[in-house]
């Protein structure tokens, strides 16, 4: 009797994490932050206008604090183990929920939006405190997160049931509100395996990259002309270089940083600035890029409209400004060629609305690729010791 009561508490209770590896269950659960992604594109695509632009933005921001906080919290349990898959698994179902909702969550799917999204934040924090039965500090924490989460669902629920303006700034006064809760609760108590939380974000990085590609497919809408071509050719370029601008340097670099941080509060700051706030503009910047790209390949020879040209520079200028503060944050530098490029793309808007999408598309390749050159080269062999794991 006593061995069948320890065996159901060991199924109910939640086993910590031990190594670093991202395991399969984490990478099925982001199958549905694909989907999110993809819905969020649309959202905007649909509605290319700077009042869809904002709402595009906005529901990426709360589907992206929504992400994050799995990334936590499978960086302190094991996902695969005890009671943690079954509500994995749920959690799936309420965010596929979620995901469908994105096209209208503004409008006629406002309320079923914030109560599926209410129904992925409850299932992680339930997780948490599963998860933290024995470590009053990390029960501390989440005690924190849950007052500001239920703050946060509260008031999608409560933007439902208005429009326009009104409805827009509740709802970011409600991302704001969530988004700021591990500064008002403190970050103390907080776990978590460093190598697994930087490869989590990375890949993360990858998944939006993906969506960006994805977009150029649907652009094409199965159509092929030379137009078409060049510019699947020059979006794929484009994506390849945000993946270099990320993954050459930077995401070893960061990785190592955290690694070697105190563990602690300084390590759990370190992580959540870096990660958990800077990498959203990098990826909303990836979402925002596959929007000018699907609206690019749908129509090569036309100049962009003014929304969808600030998409695209304002996309690729939100990635780079990420980058800078990243690494502001990381290294205490400042990365002063991706600010100029940054401040180049915003620069550019007159001309992208004047000029063929097709030209406009291969002046932003030239001038990333362009960055990307001087810096491996100017980089030289401290660039090689990081890469080769020497430095």
């Amino acid at each position: 009797m006593a061995t069948d009561t320890r065996a159901q508490a060991s199924r109910l209770s939640a086993v910590l994490r031990e190594g670093e590896r991202v395991m399969p269950l984490e990478l099925f659960f982001d199958l549905v932050f694909v989907l999110a992604l993809t819905q969020c594109t649309s959202l905007m695509s649909h509605d290319p206008t700077w009042s869809g632009l904002v709402q595009g933005v906005l529901v990426l921001g709360v589907l992206w604090w929504s992400w994050t906080g799995y990334a936590w919290l499978t960086s302190v349990v094991d996902p695969e183990e005890g009671a943690v898959r079954i509500a994995m698994f749920a959690a799936m179902a309420a965010f596929l929920i979620v995901a469908i909702c994105v096209p209208e969550a503004f409008d006629s799917l406002a309320l079923e939006f914030a109560l599926a999204y209410g129904a992925v934040r409850a299932a992680h924090i339930a997780l948490f405190v599963l998860a933290s039965r024995e470590d009053p500090a990390l029960r501390s924490s989440v005690t924190g997160l849950g007052i500001s989460t239920a703050i946060g669902v509260g008031l999608l629920a409560g933007a439902s049931a208005l429009d326009g303006l009104a409805q827009g700034a509740l709802w970011g006064v409600a991302l704001g509100l969530d988004m700021a809760g591990p500064y008002f609760f403190g970050s103390e108590g907080w776990k978590l395996v460093p190598g697994h939380f930087a490869e989590r974000h990375a890949l993360i990085v990858i998944i939006a990259l993906g969506e960006s590609i994805v977009a150029i497919g649907l652009g094409a809408a199965a159509q092929l002309s030379v137009g078409i071509v060049a510019a699947a050719v020059l979006g794929i370029a484009l994506a390849a270089a945000l993946w270099w601008i990320y993954f050459d340097v930077v995401a070893l670099v960061s990785r190592g940083r955290l690694v070697r941080a105190e563990e602690g509060r300084k390590r759990n700051e370190l992580a959540r600035d870096s990660y958990s706030y800077l990498h959203f503009p990098m990826v909303a910047g990836i979402v925002l890029v596959a929007l000018g790209l699907k609206k690019t390949l749908a129509d090569v020879d036309d100049s962009l409209e003014t929304v969808t040209a600030f998409a695209l520079l304002g996309g690729i200028a939100s990635y780079l400004l990420g980058h800078v503060a990243f690494r502001l944050r990381n290294v205490h530098t400042l990365n002063r060629q991706r600010l100029a490029l940054a401040l180049v793309m915003f620069a550019l808007l007159p001309l992208a609305v004047e000029i063929p999408a097709l030209a406009i598309l291969a002046i932003v390749n030239a001038l990333l690729w362009l960055m990307i050159t001087y810096e491996t080269i100017s980089y030289g062999e401290a660039r090689e010791r990081v890469r080769h794991g020497a430095g």
